[in-house]
């Protein structure tokens, strides 16, 4: 028992022993390595191979990106007065100014009646793919130049109503421009109306300024932003706004407007409105021509 703990001992004090104890002693084998054992019955398959397990990888599944849900944005409504930024681009800035009240309601009333009796209406036609049509409106054109729109050229007629020059001037001294023209256009019933367009013809030169003179019942005009180039044409998601034109109200459109807006004013239904002529002055220039609007509105009895 004595000399089985000795060796005990001896052989528990290896690890720390002297490095000269062990000279001339042959090293010792590596331990081997554990052997893996199984106690499954032979010719058994190992728990991991059965299809009985559950199975934890997750596995891949493609997903299309969901597009991105573009909603019409709703019109816009200015029905107050100020100057308003529309919008800013290359082309510059396009801005209005909405004055309501421009011409007060009792001189108004009298202008509106003469000019209705005493301008020289017409109806042109439009030839549109071999189609012909008459526009949903009647117009007069004022001025010593022709103005050609949609390929219909009106000629020049310096012979200026002297309501239409009192409204010339009173808009020459509110604005600062000065006008040598004027387009006039009667929407006879709610049935009228002018398509989207923009005011750019090349007569008109860059940036032509537009003032717009309303006279009679209050009728909509509307403005929708030109799209982007990305939209192909598309006008379904550009900005639009709505803009009601009251009894002897002026709106002056200026800038990129004509660059980068299309105006209208569309058809009403029957009870809404009876008349609204619309004048274009122009700008004075030599060789160009500027718009100005004015427009007027008469209540129609329902039927």
């Amino acid at each position: 028992m004595t000399e089985r703990r000795q060796r005990a001992r001896v052989q528990g004090g290896w690890a720390g022993a002297p490095a000269g104890r062990l000279a001339g002693r042959a090293p010792l084998p590596a331990p081997k390595a554990p052997v893996a054992t199984s106690l499954a019955p032979a010719g058994a398959r190992p728990a991991w191979m059965k299809n009985d397990q559950p199975h934890t990888q997750k596995q891949f599944v493609f997903e299309k990106p969901s597009e991105v849900e573009r909603k019409v944005p709703e019109a816009g409504v200015i029905d107050k007065p100020g100057v308003y930024e529309l919008s800013k681009a290359p082309t510059g800035i396009s801005r209005i100014h909405l004055i309501p009240g421009f011409v007060d309601s009792e001189q108004a009333d009298w202008m509106f009646e003469q000019l209705l009796q005493d301008i020289p209406w017409g109806q042109r036609t439009h030839v549109r793919q071999e189609v012909s049509f008459e526009e949903p409106r009647l117009t007069s054109w004022y001025g010593e130049l022709p103005y050609t729109y949609s390929r219909i050229t009106m000629q020049p007629n310096p012979n200026w109503h002297p309501v239409l020059t009192v409204l010339k001037e009173q808009i020459e001294e509110f604005s600062g421009y000065t006008f040598n023209s004027l387009l006039c256009n009667l929407y006879r019933n709610e049935k009228d109306s002018v398509d989207w367009h923009s005011d750019d013809e090349p007569s008109l030169g860059k940036n032509p300024v537009i003032a717009s003179l309303s006279f009679g019942a209050t009728r909509t005009f509307e403005m929708r932003k030109k799209p982007s180039p990305e939209e192909n044409g598309d006008y379904t998601y550009v900005e639009r706004l709505k803009i009601p034109l009251d009894h002897g109200t002026l709106l002056m459109m200026e800038g990129a407007t004509q660059e980068d807006w299309q105006v209208r004013t569309p058809w009403h239904h029957l009870w809404a409105l009876f008349a609204k002529p619309c004048s274009k002055y122009a700008q004075d220039t030599p060789i160009k021509v500027r718009p100005f609007c004015f427009q007027q509105h008469n209540h129609f009895p329902a039927h």
